[in-house]
């Protein structure tokens, strides 16, 4: 819930980092992911799916998720959309992190909840910009 939500926040506050939850299917793209924010002082966290976004989600209340759409199962527009429709969820902001480079794809994204969209290969400035902006909303 969103109290619990705070309270994790603030003790991450205290040690100044934040959590980023990345949803990916290619452990390729976690691992640079993961590295890129890491660099800049960001603590990660990732998902395989869909289904393990949204449990991660609600587990470890991450204060960004970095979402991928074309993952096995779920994917993440339909993620994206309970992320945002679920109370427990609905305050983290998402950023879609993607190949799919339509303008399409980024508008329906964004109808879906998302507070932004990268396509891949994403620049370790871009990506971190990305975050930092979805953390200030």
């Amino acid at each position: 819930n969103e109290a619990r939500r705070r309270v994790v926040a603030s003790m991450r506050q205290g040690t100044n980092m934040s959590l980023v939850l990345i949803a990916d299917d290619s452990p390729t793209d976690q691992h640079i992911l993961s590295r890129a924010l890491e660099k800049y002082g960001f603590e990660t966290l990732a998902a395989k799916d869909g289904e393990e976004a949204i449990r991660l989600a609600e587990q470890r209340a991450p204060d960004v998720i970095l979402m991928d759409i074309v993952m096995p199962g779920m994917n993440g527009y339909q993620a994206t959309r309970l992320l945002a429709q679920n109370p427990s969820t609905a305050a983290i902001p998402i950023v879609i992190v993607s190949t799919k480079t339509q303008e399409a794809d980024r508008v329906w994204g964004l109808r879906q909840g998302a507070v932004g969209y990268l396509t891949k290969p994403v620049s370790d400035d871009d990506l971190v910009a990305a975050v930092r902006d979805a953390l200030t909303r």
